[in-house]
């Protein structure tokens, strides 16, 4: 590929997005305490949050929210939030 080449990626962005986009709103409205199901099995979905205490034993899974059968594992980066304290 020449450096003048650009590669199209317009098929790609619009589906992309939307998918970002039904995750961060997943997010949100599981962060605020309302329940949600899973799209593929529609089990429902549950929020592991990290432990809130030094003491506190830590999770078997890391903090996101999960589908018990596995459709759906959403790993949240938790760093951040703790940064903000």
């Amino acid at each position: 590929m020449s450096d003048t080449q650009k590669l199209d990626f317009s098929a790609v962005n619009g589906p992309t997005l939307a998918s970002f986009n039904q995750q961060k709103n997943l997010i949100k409205r599981m962060l605020k305490g309302n329940s949600a199901t899973c799209a593929d099995c529609n089990k429902p979905l549950t929020l592991q949050l990290p432990p809130n205490s030094k003491n506190a034993k830590p999770n078997a899974k890391a903090p996101g929210i999960y589908c018990v059968k596995g459709c759906t594992d959403i790993e949240l980066d938790m760093e951040a939030v703790a940064l903000m304290r």
